[in-house]
């Protein structure tokens, strides 16, 4: 797995390199598995109220993520930063990068919150919804949106944690959240025992209740000092220096390049598919839905890889790096091929769990063989991806995703929707083939070796 010209000394045995990914591995996958599994009960809990609410709930995605774009960047300098400096041994650096990026977080949070709560309607309608959706829509975003202080706050301390190696911690916070989220669906949506019935309003709650759970827990991983572990009150000091915001910079501000490009092409492929109804719109949300936890499988092994990435480039063994990078792309690979048997093998029932429109269920179930092909390049894309962000060498995975996303994703989508007639189908092979491209240009990255001389 690595040349030998490249080797630094003493290395791990497959054995020993394969266990300790999965250590790692594990509760990250099964965290973002058991997320995207909720995130898809959320949705067949909405689906019961027919395409509309599927719509309403849906279409508010591209603007939250829109909104969520600096904060996803400034964690991702977080992750990479906490896992080079725990490679150093250089723990109080690690907690100052913590804090540092906690009081930024909560900044934006209040900042999106505000404008969340002004331009909802405006937003919503941007992103395409339609008539007969778009106020069940404003009222949906909103209501999610006014804990988004917690929410990124929550995020930041887990992208540490994670970026320290303390992939249970983020596991048990996110999946709580998650779990209260759908509690709260089942109480609200439908208005169970003593609870007003409050619909697609109900799902908005639920959302935001789960941000304030996922907080607080985040919140009691770091609140107590400990040696040799993250937390706020190790050290009195929450002044910003030099090092750790240059280091935190360099990389997010890469990878703000790379969110726009994909926010932009994410939005735009959204606002495609909107476009073509509201029935076309729910089918496509039933399929992202499944595509999801083929992406949650890639992403936590990514975030594994991310992490040892970086602390093995921190301990200046950029061969180690190397190793957990190939180690757990396999994985992720492996994981692929076997999404892909379960959803051709189950794709009808899969798609009857969100909806029981007969439109819905005949489009997602052709779908579902794009879905199945693209499991296949997707787990390996994202983990790819994550070590190449984990080494610090953001800027090209930003150029990577402008021309996969911006430009293939998007133009592709279009030609094969729009002029060549093939609808939603066309819009799925466009999301295929930028799958397979990002794929195929990080790879190519990756085994060159260049993301090794990374500084941070």
């Amino acid at each position: 797995m690595v040349k030998e010209n490249l080797i630094c000394g003493e290395l791990p045995t497959a054995c020993e390199a394969y266990g300790t990914a999965l250590q790692l591995a594990w509760p990250s996958a099964l965290e973002s598995v058991l997320i995207a599994l909720i995130a898809s009960i959320d949705t067949m809990m909405v689906g019961g109220l027919g395409s509309a609410a599927i719509s309403a709930v849906g279409i508010t995605t591209q603007p939250k993520f829109i909104l969520l774009a600096l904060v996803i960047t400034l964690n991702i300098g977080v992750t990479a930063i906490v896992a080079r400096r725990r490679g150093e041994g250089d723990i109080e650096g690690a907690n100052r990068c913590l804090k540092q990026a906690l009081l930024i977080s909560a900044g934006l949070g209040v900042i999106m919150t505000v404008i969340s709560q002004l331009f909802a309607r405006d937003l919503v309608l941007f992103a395409g919804a339609k008539p007969d959706y778009v106020d069940d829509a404003t009222a949906y975003f909103k209501i999610m949106m006014s804990t988004t202080a917690f929410n990124t706050c929550a995020m930041t301390m887990n992208a540490a944690q994670r970026g320290y190696g303390n992939t249970r911690i983020s596991m048990v916070t996110n999946v709580t959240a998650n779990l209260a989220n759908v509690l709260f669906n089942w109480l609200l949506i439908n208005g169970m025992w003593i609870f007003p019935r409050m619909e697609v309003r109900g799902a908005a709650l639920a959302t935001a209740i789960s941000s304030v759970v996922a907080f607080c827990i985040a919140l009691s991983s770091v609140i107590k000092p400990a040696q040799n572990k993250l937390s706020l009150t190790a050290q009195r000091t929450w002044s910003f220096d030099k090092r750790t915001v240059s280091g935190m910079v360099k990389v997010a501000s890469s990878a703000l390049v790379e969110q726009v490009f994909l926010r932009v092409g994410f939005f735009i492929y959204s606002r495609l598919a909107a476009n073509l109804g509201t029935v076309e719109f729910a089918t496509h949300q039933v399929c992202m839905s499944l595509i999801h936890i083929s992406f949650a499988f890639g992403d936590g092994f990514g975030v594994a890889s991310t992490s040892l990435v970086g602390r093995g480039l921190g301990e200046g063994r950029p061969d180690k790096s190397m190793i957990y990078g190939r180690v757990g792309q396999r994985l992720a690979l492996i994981m692929g091929i076997l999404l892909a048997a379960v959803f051709v093998a189950f794709r009808y029932q899969l798609i009857e769990l969100y909806s029981n429109e007969a439109p819905v269920i005949e489009m997602g179930g052709q779908i579902v063989y794009i879905i199945a092909l693209t499991c296949l390049v997707q787990t390996s894309q994202v983990v790819i991806s994550g070590c190449l962000r984990g080494a610090g060498d953001s800027k090209f995975v930003a150029v990577s995703s402008f021309i996969s996303v911006g430009i293939v994703r998007t133009v592709v989508s279009w030609f094969l929707c729009y002029p060549c007639g093939l609808g939603l189908i066309g819009m799925w092979l466009g999301l295929f083939l930028d799958q397979f491209m990002r794929l195929v240009l990080n790879f190519i990255r990756f085994r060159g070796a260049k993301w090794t001389l990374v500084k941070l």
